[in-house]
């Protein structure tokens, strides 16, 4: 399971931004059923950043969230807000 959570950073608060979202990635990586994530920023438009997850359900995905809930409380001004849990479909995986 996927989950992409986007934010519109201002550019002066990039550099805080980054701190709280490694925060954040460690606060869910401590959590049953994480398996990997990210904290990325478009190259098009560098005010909009993903905090990018892989989980091994949306149960996981979801009571992470109950837990991670204090660390994400500052930045959640900036979230856009839509959907953020998807279901695979398909992968194919690099050679």
């Amino acid at each position: 399971m996927l989950a992409v959570i986007r934010y519109t950073v201002p550019e002066s608060q990039s550099q805080d931004f980054v701190k709280q979202g490694h925060t954040i990635l460690d606060t869910l990586a401590a959590q049953p059923g994480y398996q990997r994530g990210r904290l990325a920023r478009s190259v098009d438009e560098p005010n909009l950043w993903a905090l990018v997850s892989e989980w091994e359900g949306a149960g996981f995905y979801r009571r992470a969230l109950s837990a991670a809930r204090m660390a994400m409380y500052p930045l959640m001004i900036l979230m856009v807000n839509e959907p953020s849990a998807f279901e695979d479909v398909y992968t194919q995986d690099g050679v």
